[in-house]
């Protein structure tokens, strides 16, 4: 007998358990049975062989009259069957399996099961499945062909039913299952047990069981799952953090009272929670979402400022070095003279503001390693920089880290730990990509999680429209002629393309064209509709001097005698630029970019007063899924909106992203935007079980599947490292 810990080999032999390990990474009896079927056939009506019509998936029942084995012209061989009902004939075609002819014997009986197709003018069935029938044989015809049949998740070297038949073989070598799912969840939720629901998932004999073991097996997952992320707060919650509280009149009141406009209620609430959180004697750990403008950054620099009052630091890691500059000039400004310690003319509560990245000079680097090591720096804003060995604070009291998505737990881990090995900081992950309450409580499972849905008084609306450039070419050079409107009226706008150089793309589908480069429009754009203003150009592998000035020049306007009016640029600004003279967005070939990416960039605009504008270029065609994406942006500036719809054209895996990218592979039937009252409660459940036995002492089938999914997601990052 076998169980599920047992080596797939000792069940199904060398040769298929060789292949189940290279194709699918499949090595124990579990390992094979979790892999489930991707969907189910049934063989097909029983019809006798006078009404078969072409196409038709079928079982017929009929009589062997003859075998002949033949050799094919161009090597092998094929084997020609041909049975009857009495009513009619029909071809069974096989390839290089003569030893059918054991089986298929002149005068034996047959149920025959296949999809009907034609050849010299013959019908025939290629490949069937069939049950042979004895005399005594106890087979209902109706009941074969209407029985359910698995196909597997397959390659070319290992087929649906080399799978089928290795699952069969370990279902009836598997012997007494011990069940990981908690009896009483079992109760609760009316579920089946393990052993029932693995045989029912490959062998289903109705709906109604298929239903039943998928969400027994739905319930595996996710527990097991939200098991992995309850061990992981509550260890998180274990390790002792020092309560960080504002001083009275201290920075944190100077910066609230020089804060020239009034927090939005959203942003109010969220700055409590946060100010409770970090004065407790364990760590925060919170997700802060919030739509493009919604005003996270003040939120988060207050955190910092709290911390800075009880003497600690705080890090902001950002990943990219426009954004982190552009962080540093934000943070810089909202503060004035509160950043400016140890500058004659300070504040008597400032404090130091330190940019490390790195593209630095050498003596910077140097400067700003120290202002960290030595505490000057209270606020230290980086990218991957941080993340160094040489790189040792003071005192790391608040670890912030913006658009998460860019960033795995490895990486926010690296930072965490620069806190010291006795202590943990307090942890504020930020994203502008709304995140659905399910994905977000999947992904961030060890997170709590704010929402800011409301925009700060005073931001202006933006408008988007699709600008069809083939069909309607007058509506691009409209275009630019909007743009040099906008800039004389003392505006700026952004162009965004979607590569920097026109190399070659080999992965272009039929029909379709090179995508626009930058290093072909800006010239094109500089000599011709744009050239009577100032124009900027920006992509991600200028260095990182370079892309500061121009954005710094940028920033600075048209007012200035150095400004930009217009810039083009990649994706590079994607996030985090925060321009409020910026009226006016053109993004060419904007088909070619997401829905969430394009929610992103559009943000850009529409940071001041002026309302802003954003133009998407297209050349997709009529009633394409490019365009439907693209009106559906046009459409609503509702961040979440766009994200459900968003999520609904992507891979699930996708969602999830870098941060969990191992226990995404184990979610096989779990669907995180389906699913979400199993992984609510799911969710209560994990938490109750871990409060209880922390190290799954009472139950150790599951402390094995938990610990399984752990080495999962250990091995997809040791593949991605």
């Amino acid at each position: 007998m076998a169980d599920l810990s047992t080596q797939v080999v000792e069940v199904v032999g060398a040769k298929t358990a060789a292949l189940l390990k290279s194709e699918f990474e499949i090595e124990l009896v579990e390992d094979l049975l979790r892999h489930y079927p991707r969907r189910y056939e049934q063989r097909g009506a029983l019809t006798d062989l006078g009404n078969l019509e072409i196409g038709d998936h079928v079982t017929v029942q009929a009589q062997v009259k003859s075998f002949k084995n033949l050799k094919n012209a161009k090597g092998g061989t094929r084997q020609e069957v041909v049975i009857s009902d009495g009513s009619g004939s029909l071809t069974l075609m096989f390839f290089n399996q003569h030893w059918r002819e054991k089986d298929l014997v002149a005068g034996r009986q047959g149920l025959f099961a296949g999809q009907v197709s034609v050849f010299n003018n013959k019908r025939q069935l290629t490949h069937p499945e069939y049950e042979l029938l004895d005399d005594a044989a106890d087979v209902n015809p109706d009941d074969y062909a209407e029985a359910f049949l698995p196909v597997y998740p397959a390659t070319k070297k290992l087929q649906t039913w080399t799978i089928e038949r290795s699952i069969d073989l370990a279902l009836t070598a598997l012997g007494k299952v011990e069940d990981p799912l908690p009896a009483d969840i079992r109760k609760t939720e009316g579920l089946i047990d393990l052993d029932v629901a693995l045989h029912a998932i490959h062998k289903p004999t109705s709906l109604e069981q298929l239903e039943a073991s998928r969400l027994r097996l739905k319930w595996d997952e996710a527990l097991a799952l939200q098991v992995v992320l309850a061990k992981q707060r509550n260890e998180e919650d274990s390790w002792p953090a020092i309560s960080r509280t504002e001083k009275p009149d201290g920075l944190l009141a100077a910066f609230d009272a020089r804060l020239p406009f009034t927090l939005t209620q959203g942003q109010s609430e969220v700055a409590k929670t946060i100010s409770a959180e970090m004065a407790a004697g364990h760590p925060m750990h919170r997700l802060l979402q919030g739509e493009v403008g919604s005003g996270k950054t003040v939120v988060a620099v207050r955190a910092m400022l709290t911390v800075v009052d009880s003497g600690g630091q705080a890090a902001l890691l950002a990943p990219t070095e426009v954004l982190a500059a552009q962080h540093y000039r934000a943070i810089t400004n909202l503060l004035g003279p509160l950043a400016e310690r140890g500058k004659l003319g300070a504040h008597d509560e400032g404090t130091g503001v330190t940019l490390l990245t790195g593209s630095m000079t050498t003596a910077a680097r140097r400067q700003a390693l120290l202002d960290i090591t030595s505490g000057q720096a209270g606020i230290v804003i980086g990218t991957h920089a941080l993340l160094e060995d040489r790189v040792d604070f003071f005192d790391l009291g608040l670890v912030v880290i913006d658009e998460q998505h860019r960033f795995g737990v490895e990486q926010r881990a690296t930072l965490v730990g620069k806190a010291g090995s006795d202590r943990r900081p307090h942890v504020l992950v930020m994203t502008a990509t709304p995140i659905p309450r399910t994905v977000a409580m999947t992904a961030f499972g060890a997170l709590d999680i704010s929402t800011l849905s409301e925009l700060p008084a005073g931001r202006s609306p933006i408008t988007s429209h699709v600008v069809l450039s083939a069909e309607k070419p007058s509506h691009l050079a409209r275009v630019w002629e909007r743009i040099v409107e906008e800039v004389r009226a003392g505006h700026q706008a952004y162009v965004v393309v979607p590569r920097i150089a026109s190399q070659e793309d080999k992965d272009l589908k039929p029909g379709q064209r090179q995508a626009i480069a930058l290093e072909d429009l800006a010239p094109q754009l500089i000599e011709g509709p744009l050239a009577g203003v100032r124009v900027g150009i920006m992509h991600g592998q200028m260095p990182g001097p370079d892309k500061d000035e121009v954005m710094q020049r940028f920033a600075n306007g048209p007012a200035h005698k150095d400004g930009i009016d217009v810039l083009i640029s990649t994706t590079v600004i994607e996030v985090g630029v925060d321009v409020a003279n910026a009226t006016t967005m053109v993004i060419m070939d904007a088909d070619r970019f997401g829905i969430s990416q394009l929610h992103q960039l559009r943000g850009r605009v529409g940071r001041g007063s002026a309302p802003g504008l954003c133009l998407l270029v297209t050349e997709a065609p009529a009633f394409s899924p490019a365009r439907e994406r693209l009106a559906a942006v046009a459409s609503t500036n509702d961040g979440f909106e766009l994200a459900a719809l968003d999520l609904e054209q992507r891979r699930e895996g996708d969602v999830l992203g870098r941060n969990q990218s191992g226990m995404r592979s184990s979610l096989k039937l779990v669907s995180i935007l389906r699913d979400e009252s199993i992984l609510e409660q799911a969710r209560i459940a994990a938490v109750d079980i871990v409060n209880k036995d922390p190290d799954l002492d009472s139950n150790p089938a599951l402390a094995r599947a938990v610990q399984s999914l752990i080495d999962q997601a250990r091995a997809e990052f040791v593949k991605k490292s």
